[in-house]
């Protein structure tokens, strides 16, 4: 019998730390911010202006089967995690854990009162900045969801946003600035192109979407920097967007400022 050598995994150099980066954001928000700055020049292209035309965050994937929909659902939630498996994998194989970005329960009441005190701060002031930019002109009519009315639709609806919380925050935040920081990159450099990047995949909501989104990218750049923990932004952004996706299912038809 034939017995195989052991192979011995390659340090993490400054070369496979590029190559790395690349190849998780060439799968996930990275191409992302690229099919967003397509369908942003298709709708300044568009005979409609933007502010007459629809972007739907959470829409049906099966229209009048509902529980098909819920299947398919609950599958494209499953498959947007993916990146953040790879992430961790990848982590894992230098020796490193979600713990070394500060993503773990040991601290629990003072993330969850950070990040109730971020989404109360930038909820607020994000949904200002859209009304402004749509009134504008600069923003799409952002519908954040037009799911059926059935039971599974307000689950859902949560389970989406903490989808949100955890892959834009593990991937912009925890993973990729602190692959910057062991490449020597300085903070300020780091947080600017995570807010930009972040910004990126939102821009089929309009520039509004890209702005406002960016502003956050810097809020949460400089906190991580700090704090040294990304539990606190997931928690935020969760809440941010449940929040969101929740009043707008509530107060959508019902009051005279919400589009």
């Amino acid at each position: 019998m034939i017995e195989q050598a052991e192979v011995t995994p390659r340090p993490l150099t400054r070369r496979l730390i590029h190559w790395e980066i690349f190849a998780v954001f060439a799968v996930s928000l990275g191409a992302s911010g690229l099919y967003a700055l397509v369908s942003l020049i298709g709708s300044l292209t568009a005979s409609q202006s933007l502010g007459k035309q629809q972007a739907v965050l959470n829409g049906s994937l099966a229209p009048g089967r509902p529980t098909l929909d819920l299947f398919l659902q609950l599958t494209s939630i499953a498959i947007n995690l993916a990146p953040v498996v790879l992430v961790f994998y990848l982590m894992a194989r230098s020796g490193e854990g979600p713990s070394s970005m500060g993503l773990d329960t040991t601290e629990p009441g003072m993330d969850l009162a950070k990040g109730a005190t971020l989404a109360a701060l930038i909820g607020g002031s994000g949904l200002g900045l859209y009304l402004a930019a749509y009134k504008l002109g600069f923003a799409l009519n952002v519908v954040a969801e037009s799911l059926p009315a059935v039971w599974w639709r307000i689950p859902v609806l949560v389970i989406a946003a903490a989808q949100n919380g955890i892959l834009e925050e593990v991937l912009v935040v925890g993973y990729l600035l602190r692959r910057l920081d062991q490449l020597g990159w300085k903070p300020s450099r780091a947080i600017a192109l995570s807010a930009v990047l972040r910004g990126s995949y939102h821009l089929y909501q309009g520039f509004g979407g890209f702005i406002g989104n960016a502003v956050m990218g810097v809020i949460f750049g400089y906190l991580y920097k700090r704090w040294g923990r990304v539990t606190p932004m997931v928690i935020a952004h969760t809440l941010i967007d449940t929040v969101a996706f929740i009043g707008y299912a509530t107060l959508h038809g019902h009051v005279s400022w919400l589009p």
